[in-house]
């Protein structure tokens, strides 16, 4: 799926953003202040629409730029791989690559190694860091009381391939131990781009910290994934990228988590299908710049269900269960305009009692396609613009083509609405997905 977006020219729509702000300022004010709600509808978005069409758009990236081919391709040659077997509180290995020390199996070379059985202890990669190291995991349970069960500590890549019709068990059964200035906090934990792919089942759980963690890009590709941990499930400092796979994520903080502090472009989350069942303690998916959505079934319940400073939703079937917000585009990064861009998909979202909002943009609102359905005392809060382009709104049992804001969070109206960021420093919306610096 192609996604594009605006180009930097956007003078004119700034002009006529102020100047309505200004009008509406004027006159307008008193009754703003006597109502509690201000609606956009469709109606309201001619100047919008052709404000949008005068701007160029260009390609900023693809699916198939998110996966390379070999992480989306499982597949090994058993006769070149190194096998380990595990046993007890050691192991024996046949190939070359690896070596084994107490408890610990340490991987140093470039292939791919085939481990199965039972290990108390740890599995280690340490290899050069331009080399690919593919570990396969053919009904493998290993256990390591305070620190990671598979610990990457340098590589360029680590494909860990779930192999077919088995079940493999990673745990952390105990407080987790720093190695040397490394924090280690999960029960995977890897300071280079980790990607999961296969078709086989994979059980994680841990008394503290988090299942999957990597300090670069997490990606998952397939695979049946059951995590239950007290921090976060899934965690990727520049990205979460999950193509396809089967997922039971039970989590004490976020379901997914993506966040890059050091650079403000990064730490994104894109999914492009699979199969979620999230149940967390925080939000189900979080991201600190952009959350995109292209596909999947999702059956959400957490404090926050979606929360990322830019959302777009293109199409899957999400449902949502959340005590706070449903659908939360909050400022976490100053590169982009908090925006929710909804433009197909079935979505819909039960909220809790009190002080909650199924959908709340810090910013803008966006409304262009697919079906969601709403119930919740508070549906809409948004604090810039609101624009309802198409698809069907269902709110508490009533088709409506309004979009109400509650709390009075921005101007009343769409006429803003296609504008995120024109002339702010945010980013542009009109179906853009924002993905920064995205390399596979």
């Amino acid at each position: 799926m192609k996604m594009a977006k605006k180009s930097k020219s956007k003078l004119a729509a700034v002009i006529l953003c102020v100047l309505m702000l200004v009008m509406s300022l004027a006159g307008c004010g008193n009754a703003a202040a006597d109502s509690s709600e201000s609606t956009a509808s469709a109606a309201s978005d001619t100047t919008v629409t052709e404000a949008a069409e005068e701007e160029e758009t260009e390609e900023v990236t693809s699916e198939d730029e998110m996966f390379t081919d070999r992480e989306l391709d499982a597949s090994y040659d058993e006769s070149e791989a190194t096998k380990v077997t595990l046993s007890g509180s050691s192991a024996t290995v046949d190939g070359s690559g690896a070596e084994v020390s107490g408890s610990t199996v340490t991987i140093s070379e470039e292939g791919v190694y085939i481990l199965s059985g039972k290990l108390t202890g740890q599995v280690v990669v340490e290899a050069d860091d331009t080399a690919k190291v593919q570990i396969v995991l053919d009904d493998a349970e290993i256990t390591n009381a305070n620190s990671a069960a598979i610990y990457v500590k340098q590589a360029d890549k680590v494909f860990l391939t779930l192999a077919d019709g088995n079940t493999n068990t990673l745990t952390t059964s105990g407080t987790y131990t720093a190695d040397g200035d490394t924090n280690i906090d999960a029960v995977i934990f890897s300071k280079e781009d980790l990607c999961v792919q296969g078709s086989g089942a994979l059980a994680i759980s841990s008394e503290e910290g988090n299942g999957i963690t990597s300090k670069d890009d997490l990606k998952v590709t397939g695979g049946k994934i059951s995590i239950d941990v007290t921090g976060h499930a899934l965690e990727g400092k520049d990205s979460v990228r999950i193509a396809d796979g089967t997922f039971e994520l039970t989590s004490g903080k976020d379901g997914i988590h993506a966040s890059n502090e050091e650079d403000e472009t990064k730490g994104y989350v894109y999914i492009a299908g699979g199969t979620f069942t999230i149940n967390a303690a925080d939000d189900g998916i979080h991201a600190v710049t952009t959350l995109t959505v292209n596909a999947g079934t999702f059956d959400i319940t957490a404090a926050e269900a979606i929360e990322a400073t830019y959302i777009t939703i293109n199409d899957g079937v999400i449902g949502i269960t959340a005590s706070d917000d449903g659908i939360n585009a909050a400022a976490k990064s100053a590169a982009y305009t908090p925006t929710i861009e909804i433009n197909g998909g079935e979505i819909t979202i039960s909220m809790g009692q009190g002080d909650t909002d199924a959908i709340d943009s810090n910013g803008y609102l966006y409304i262009n396609g697919g079906t969601l359905d709403i119930t919740a005392q508070s549906p809409f809060d948004y604090d810039i613009g609101a624009s309802l382009n198409g698809g069907t709104l269902i709110v508490n049992g009533q088709e409506t083509t309004e979009i109400t804001n509650q709390m009075m969070g921005g101007m009343p109206g769409g006429d803003m609405g296609g504008q995120p960021g024109g002339g702010m420093g945010g980013q542009p919306g009109g179906g853009m997905g924002g993905q920064p610096g995205m390399q596979p």
